[in-house]
């Protein structure tokens, strides 16, 4: 299919990543056909072992599935069979407000814009502790790496436009898959938006997939390698400064011995004292090259999202 967009109303497509959701999914299916009447809801089933599928296809959802498990793996599947203009993702815990979606939609679409976050509005309590710190913390690194334009980085609920989607290389396979969308948009400089959407708990007999720890530890590493992929200078940077920091702690004191002697007692201290200092040249010298790389990778993906047209509709049809 063309990337070329169609003419009048804009196609949306509601996007929903299941995993053993029967007791929440019939209630989102419901909720966003009602809250936007023309779109086509997918509800894709990740190996659940429960009857999400059955429920979502009565509900009126259009079902696949993904074998593959991991939201990241169903991200990846949606995103590369999916035809719209306009993909509203959200998760199928019914946690997400689906009355907000006409304002985000608006929004992404009256502001030219290719991400709208649905920034998370609620009690603390629905949210376990864990998941507030982690939320937080993470947050907080990605705005000081990547600069800030998101206050809820590990928001389920998201509204993309057509040259977003089919310009985003998904790599990551699991709940990471949020940080990694976000990071994506930052650093191709995407125009962005924002809208708080109320939040609330689970259904009853709905359980949250997400570990604290053994996610949260993902999403960290999923940060790291982002940092090292797009930032590699101050990567890189940052080691061969604390090598060569390294190196001349220990160096020192073989320099005053010296000095004083005109010996050099150890050795092997000063062996290693060298080999730190070249090791910090290596780590600068790798930080430069793949700056270059990555600047150029940057651009190659810059120039596939511009072969891509801008959404160009207003947002009276949800009127």
């Amino acid at each position: 299919m063309s990337d070329s967009l169609t003419q009048g109303a804009p196609r949306i497509a509601v996007l929903v990543p299941c995993y053993n959701e029967e007791a929440s999914i019939e209630a989102v299916v419901r909720d966003f056909k009602e809250a936007l009447p023309t779109a086509t809801i997918y509800v894709y089933d990740n190996n659940s072992k429960d009857r999400t599928s059955e429920i979502a296809k009565a509900a009126g959802a259009v079902v696949r599935r993904e074998p593959l498990q991991g939201k990241g793996n169903v991200v990846r599947r949606m995103f590369a069979d999916i035809e719209a203009d306009v993909y509203v993702m959200v998760d199928g815990d019914d946690t997400y407000h689906a009355p907000s979606a006409g304002k985000l939609v608006a929004k992404l679409l009256d502001e030219k814009l290719d991400m709208v976050n649905g920034a998370r509005v609620t009690d603390w309590e629905n949210y376990r502790a864990g998941h507030r710190l982690g939320n937080v913390m993470l947050t907080t690194l990605v705005t000081m790496v990547f600069g800030k334009r998101t206050d809820d980085l590990l928001s389920g609920y998201r509204v993309f436009s057509r040259r977003f989607v089919k310009s985003f290389p998904v790599l990551a396979g699991g709940f990471e898959i949020e940080t990694e969308l976000v990071v994506h948009a930052l650093e191709m400089s995407m125009p962005l938006g924002e809208v708080e959407t109320p939040y609330k708990d689970r259904a009853p007999g709905s359980v949250s997939k997400l570990s604290t720890f053994r996610d949260g530890f993902r999403i960290l590493w999923m940060i790291g390698k982002l940092i090292k992929e797009e930032r590699p200078m101050q990567s890189f940077g940052l080691v061969a400064v604390l090598l060569a920091l390294i190196s001349v702690i220990i160096a020192v004191p073989l320099f005053i011995t010296y000095y004083e002697t005109g010996l050099v007692p150890r050795f092997p201290t000063a062996v290693l004292a060298t080999g730190l200092g070249l090791l910090s040249f290596l780590s600068l010298t790798c930080g430069l090259i793949l700056d270059t790389v990555t600047r150029g990778r940057r651009e190659m993906k810059r120039l596939r999202y511009l072969e891509i047209p801008a959404p160009d509709y207003d947002s009276g049809f949800l009127k």
